[in-house]
């Protein structure tokens, strides 16, 4: 929901008659986005616009934009004005529908709960939100969700307009007497009470004359165009975030563009549901959650362990040919090196309290970079020791709240393939290029090559070093993105107060995204550490430090894969990779022997014995997702081969040892990462 209008009327922009001799003072005329004008007459809105040029503008247009600002089809367009449509398949098409899906939630909860008032309720990801707080102590179920639903899908079949009003402070008081979460946000967003936040009308959107909203629009022309969504589930939520202040109601809702769309979306949650890390762990044995340890720890299995000892082993072997040197620092330190860092002033509320001890208070550490900056500045450095790149398997520890924790993918201690590097200015722009390289190198060897990159720019409200620093680490940060022909968005203002970054997402299998690499510059923590070294003229200089997380915490990445795999890892990842099962008892020690054979030659293998039927112990091989799954019976024993059974593939009889083990090597040294999709 967003509560108040913009700053902008375009209804009140002077016209300018004077400027087009051959124009009526009847007429106006609009700029369409390949550069063309248009003519129309004097007070045509937008949906006038829409007709005028049929066909899927006139059938489908939701609203318009016009100089940057978007509007309701309904408003007045004005002389000289740039004008676009937005359709329902667009990103900004999907967030008008979903703004206006969530009005369409409120209301129905409001005919549906006599007594029951409401909060906010914005678009989101792939969905919508509204809080409630319901009469009477009641409680949504999700029981509730289908009548819910019936009615919403009432007031879409009865084509409702979505109906703008501008009001003053008074009226909107009036109208929102009863509902004191609103009355709370006018408050919290309009100093004057006769207008929003820089001297803006307040809005209202009414639907009905029973139910009108607080909100700065747009929408969509009428609820006529909301029928692809369905509500998905309940949940609590704090008013504000708060944990003191009100438990509200909060449904769920998505919607979409079109039928198509919303059926594929339900499909990904429910194979997203399938590869639930937090499932898949618990089903092939890898890690646990006890509630004695409590809340966002988590135990590693040994199976679970396995496949984190490879992936931390081969992190280290790339770091250790990429020119990083390793360190190891501690998990707590003294408080007088997190107020050098910035960290108590800036991060506080992210740490966890402080241990008072004899000689001092200690933080358990939130983070890596300050315990390497104090390896950088121990000694004098010169600028033939640049870049310094220091890495470590660093576990850090953050406090997360309860309602946020999730698996492994929030969680309260973690490690990070931790990296900072020192560089001197002028070779800033080098080093990113190659840590790009480098990045994208070994996400691809764990079987991700679809990437997203993000460039975040200076806040210019919220920055430390001066305009030339960031504007020069910007331009490296660009530049190393065009060395590679890499498409990016540039997020202006969402860079940390220290430095700009570059993030990289990447996506699963299921096409979902996942933010996990970062390159980041600071200036700050150099400057607060007093860091330096020598350079070729002898003097002192400040070096830049970037800091790298690769895979982003092991724990999260660990999470990633199994949801990326469905917990059918590669081979070279697998905790077993092979199983061998003997046809009958006698078999056994056949089997084992290969088994020893196989872990001589490094390989992860293990067998069953014959207590239980061949097939019960194959299904269950399968159901451990075992990659490979050798048969040996009597043709086997006397001929020197086996039967291979690999995951997702055809049973191939008769084939050697030696053939099965070259094939095994080849699949475990190319590491080939082809995901699972049931």
């Amino acid at each position: 929901m967003r509560s108040v209008s913009s700053n902008v009327n375009p209804n009140t922009e002077a016209t300018q008659p004077e400027r087009d001799k051959g124009r009526t003072m009847s007429n106006i005329s609009v700029v369409l986005p390949d550069g063309s004008q248009r003519e129309l007459p004097t007070g045509t809105t937008g949906a006038g616009l829409a007709e005028s040029l049929g066909g899927r503008a006139a059938r489908e247009a939701l609203i318009a934009v016009v100089d940057g600002n978007q509007l309701d089809l309904d408003r007045e367009l004005f002389d000289g004005a740039s004008v676009s449509l937005v359709f329902p398949g667009s990103d900004d098409g999907l967030e008008v529908i979903r703004h206006s899906a969530a009005h369409v939630l409120a209301q129905a909860v409001l005919d549906l709960y006599p007594g029951a008032t409401f909060s906010i309720g914005p678009p989101i990801e792939d969905g919508f939100y509204y809080d409630f707080d319901l009469s009477g102590g009641q409680t949504f179920s999700d029981d509730d969700l289908g009548r819910i639903e019936q009615r919403m899908r009432e007031i879409v079949n009865q084509k409702q307009p979505f109906i703008r009003a501008e009001v003053d402070r008074a009226e909107a008081d009036e109208l929102f007497k009863n509902h004191p979460y609103k009355i709370e946000v006018l408050d919290g967003e309009a100093d004057d009470p006769t207008s929003g936040p820089d001297g803006s009308v307040i809005t209202t959107y009414r639907n009905t004359d029973t139910f009108v909203d607080l909100c700065r629009g747009p929408h969509v022309p009428h609820t006529g165009r909301l029928g692809h969504f369905k509500l998905m589930r309940v949940a609590g939520a704090y008013w504000r975030g708060d944990e003191n202040r009100q438990m509200l109601q909060r449904i769920y809702g998505t919607a979409w563009a079109s039928k198509k769309d919303l059926k594929e979306h339900l499909h990904r949650l429910d194979e997203a549901a399938k590869r639930d890390h937090r499932k898949l762990a618990n089903e092939l044995d890898l890690l646990s959650f006890p509630s004695k340890l409590g809340g966002g720890l988590a135990v590693w299995h040994p199976k679970g362990a396995i496949v984190r000892k490879v992936m931390e082993d081969y992190s280290r072997d790339r770091h250790e040919n990429g020119g990083y040197e390793f360190v190891y620092t501690p998990h707590l330190a003294n408080a007088n090196l997190f107020e050098t860092s910035g960290h108590l002033d800036f991060y506080a509320d992210g740490m966890y309290p402080p241990m008072e001890m004899d000689n001092g208070t200690y933080y358990m550490k939130p983070m890596n970079c300050p315990m390497h900056c104090l390896i950088f500045g121990h000694g004098q450095r010169s600028y033939k020791e640049l870049p310094l790149r220091l890495f470590e398997l660093g576990t850090v520890y953050r406090y997360e709240r309860s309602g946020t924790l999730h698996g492994l993918m929030r969680i309260r201690g973690f490690t990070q393939d931790d990296s900072h590097i020192y560089v001197a200015e002028e070779h800033l722009a080098d080093e990113i290029t190659g840590l790009l390289d480098f990045v994208m190198s070994v996400l691809r060897a764990f079987g991700f090559d679809d990437f997203v990159f993000n460039l975040s720019t200076k806040d210019p409200e919220k920055y430390v070093g001066t305009d030339d620093v960031w504007e020069y680490a910007t331009h490296c940060l660009r530049e190393a993105l065009d060395r590679h022909g890499l498409e990016y968005e540039v997020k202006e203002g969402d860079a940390a107060f220290y430095g700009p970054k570059i993030d990289i997402d990447v996506k699963d299998a299921i096409g979902r995204s996942w933010q996990l690499s970062t390159i980041q510059a600071d200036f700050q923590l150099p400057e607060r550490f007093d860091l330096g070294f020598i350079g070729a003229d002898g003097e002192r200089h400040r070096p830049i430090m970037l800091h790298r997380a690769l895979l982003g915490s092991i724990e999260r990445f660990f999470g990633v894969l199994v949801e990326h795999y469905g917990g059918a890892f590669p081979t070279w990842l697998s905790p077993v990779q092979v199983r061998v099962l003997g046809v009958r008892a006698d078999h056994d020690a056949v089997a084992q022997a290969l088994v020893d054979r196989l872990k001589a030659a490094g390989f992860r293998a293990d067998m069953v014995e014959a207590d239980d039927p061949l097939g019960a112990r194959i299904r269950k091989g399968k159901l451990e997702k075992v990659p490979y799954v050798l048969v040996v019976g009597d043709d086997d024993i006397e001929n020197g081969t086996v039967g291979v059974n690999p995951r997702g593939g055809d049973v191939d009889r008769g084939v050697t040892v030696d053939d099965f083990i070259e094939r095994l090597a080849d699949d475990v040294d190319n590491k080939r990462t082809a995901p699972v999709i049931d």
